[in-house]
């Protein structure tokens, strides 16, 4: 073997391991990519109490409370199945009950929810493209369902 057709062998092996190593870490986090659970998605998916996760879906009408200083408690639904959430913080501006939250915390062995992040949507047509796709396949009906998100 020259000097050359050793390099590129040298250089075609170090590919084909980081080739495999790429692969192995995308095979091993493929169950951890969700951007976030429904309420319903949470008994399916064996969520383990401590665990971090984000919850989506819609506020429930009337489910609001404000507790002493800033803490607020809600309840997060998708229709079928609803997820009391604790936060305590300062809420968006746009946080409104019947509309779309993703919210980031863990869950508790009670089965409720305590959010440390709340995200509201952006504006009064936007929802996340996979909130309004998960809402939809639970029979919600919420508008068209646009490329960039989802009008209401």
């Amino acid at each position: 073997m020259t000097r050359k057709q050793k390099r590129l062998s040298l250089i075609l092996g170090g590919l084909a391991v980081l080739g495999l190593a790429a692969g192995l870490v995308l095979y091993a986090l493929s169950g951890a990519i969700t951007f976030f659970h429904t309420p319903s998605d949470l008994a399916d998916t064996h969520v383990q109490v401590g665990q971090r996760i984000r919850l989506g879906g819609m506020v429930e009408q009337g489910s609001v409370t404000k507790g002493p200083g800033t803490v607020t408690s809600f309840a997060v639904t998708d229709t079928l199945k609803t997820v009391t959430v604790s936060y305590d913080g300062i809420l968006p501006d746009l946080f409104r009950e019947g509309q779309g939250v993703v919210t980031e915390g863990k869950m508790q062995p009670d089965g409720s929810f305590v959010a440390d992040t709340v995200l509201a949507k952006h504006d009064e047509n936007y929802m996340p493209r996979e909130l309004a796709e998960s809402l939809k396949a639970k029979g919600v009906t919420l508008g068209k369902i646009a490329d960039e998100g989802t009008p209401q």
